[in-house]
């Protein structure tokens, strides 16, 4: 709820509107009943209740057979609310009484009824004073309420009241005139800043955004939209440059399909004519189509390799093999293959052995794509190093290094693309442009991690960190 009114500025002020006017509201029902309320047996009252109860006790005062006297449901009210009562004649002669107290007189002179009358909370008692007439007579009330309730007479000048009046209006109308004005001003101030929102929203829809003022208490939304607008704006830029990488991938890869795929055709219909051959002949056409049919086969099992890494759908049995041992019989595949016996690669440990836990078909996969990768995209007499050391924090480390041409930011940035081909070989090499990617995402898989350093004319250093424990994934 915090973060919603943090950037809902309407909310917001609604929340804060409502939580003050809530405040305002029990605040004075608070003050009213804590000034103007008493407590008494059914709960509280206004403070007006006892002179209210006193004006109306005079139904219930009766006289019968020339005695003054209070019916049983007087009498019963009296006792419930822990009240007492003095009735007295014109001569003040106390005529009734019920729970009176003692130190209270049987009679009074006038003075002293006037007196009882303005009198305070006195001796645990408020008193008030009423008159009731029965027979022609008037008699005299007194009743006695155990709260401490204030008794006082407002006097004011009637004339300047009077005049006070029409202004009391007048001030109420304007009053009620500027609340309404600042309502409306502040609703227009309201709908424009959301027509700025919804606008902005519009426009980024439409790719015309101009950036907003972070300003004001829109600030925050105007500040999340502009973020929005670059991250849209970044995204389609990436998926661009995808997309335009993706069909250079799509016409590299379907060149390189055919390219085979030509010497396959022609040999297969040199040989289906049935002409007479001697057999060195269709011995070397046989290979030349095998070699061709073996390219397109990798060229097909990179493609679903990378797919299958993505989607976690290639199997994965990680074992404890010793690490040196691996990386020297790799480094020796590689120097015995025919297009690789005149580089020069070198190996070079640390340590004497080393038990790491790897699948070794995929990490054979991913070391040998980047030495490859070093062998093709360099000139002939590029120099290749395969180092492998424990670091500190007990990972394996693995690093191939060349002094060929390196690479600038531009192909750094792009080196990892599944759809990227390297650029800097003066001849076409044959090849998915995949290796790297396959083997950046079986380092992954693997819970490692893998980072490249390069510079023109200088070479290219890969660094494979890998966990020594049992695999991340």
């Amino acid at each position: 709820m915090k973060h919603k009114l943090k950037h809902n500025p309407f909310l917001h002020t609604a929340v804060i509107l409502v939580v003050l006017f809530v405040i305002l509201i029990m605040f004075a029902i608070g003050m009213f009943y804590y000034v103007f309320a008493i407590p008494e047996p059914e709960g509280f009252s206004l403070a007006s209740w006892p002179n209210t109860f006193t004006d109306n006790f005079s139904e219930w005062i009766e006289e019968k057979n020339g005695s003054i006297g209070v019916k049983e449901i007087g009498i019963e009210r009296l006792d419930k609310y822990g009240l007492w009562v003095q009735i007295v004649d014109e001569n003040g002669q106390e005529r009734f009484a019920h729970n009176k107290p003692a130190y209270y007189p049987d009679s009074y002179s006038m003075a002293e009824m006037i007196s009882l009358a303005e009198s305070r909370y006195e001796n645990g008692y408020t008193v008030f004073i009423n008159t009731v007439t029965l027979s022609d007579r008037t008699l005299n009330y007194v009743i006695g309420f155990p709260y401490a309730v204030g008794k006082y007479m407002l006097y004011y000048n009637g004339e300047n009241v009077a005049r006070l009046s029409p202004f009391t209006k007048t001030v109420v109308f304007l009053s009620a005139a500027v609340l309404v004005f600042c309502a409306f001003a502040y609703t227009f101030w309201l709908s424009r800043k959301l027509s700025t929102v919804i606008g902005g929203i519009r426009n980024i829809m439409q790719n015309n955004y101009k950036p907003l003022k972070e300003a004001g208490i829109f600030g925050e939304t105007y500040n999340s939209l502009n973020k929005m607008n670059m991250e849209i704006r970044r995204s389609e830029k990436v998926q661009q440059e995808t997309d335009r990488t993706r069909k250079e991938w799509i016409t590299n890869i379907t060149h390189d399909l055919k390219t085979p795929l030509s010497p396959i055709k022609g040999y297969a219909e040199l040989l289906s004519t049935g002409s007479s051959l001697d057999l060195q002949t269709v011995q070397d056409w046989g290979k030349l189509i095998l070699k061709n049919a073996d390219y397109m086969e990798t060229l097909m099992n990179d493609l679903k390799l990378t797919y299958q890494l993505e989607a976690g759908a290639i199997p994965y049995t990680p074992q404890e093999i010793r690490i040196v041992r691996f990386l020297k019989e790799l480094v020796i595949d590689i120097i015995n293959d025919p297009a690789f016996s005149k580089r020069t690669i070198a190996f070079e440990s640390g340590m004497s052995e080393l038990i790491a836990v790897v699948d070794p078909d995929l990490l054979r996969r991913a070391v040998g794509n980047i030495v490859i990768n070093a062998l093709v995209h360099n000139p002939p007499d590029t120099k290749v190093k395969i180092t492998v050391n424990k670091t500190p924090d007990n990972c394996l480390s693995i690093s191939i290094c060349d002094n060929g041409s390196g690479m600038d930011e531009t192909e750094l940035s792009d080196l990892w693309n599944r759809y990227y081909r390297g650029t800097n070989t003066k001849e076409r090499s044959e090849g998915s442009g995949l290796g790297l990617a396959i083997a950046k995402q079986i380092v992954t898989l693997h819970g490692g991690e893998i980072a490249v350093k390069s510079s023109p004319g200088v070479g290219t250093k890969f660094i494979i960190l890998l966990p020594l424990g049992a695999a991340a994934n």
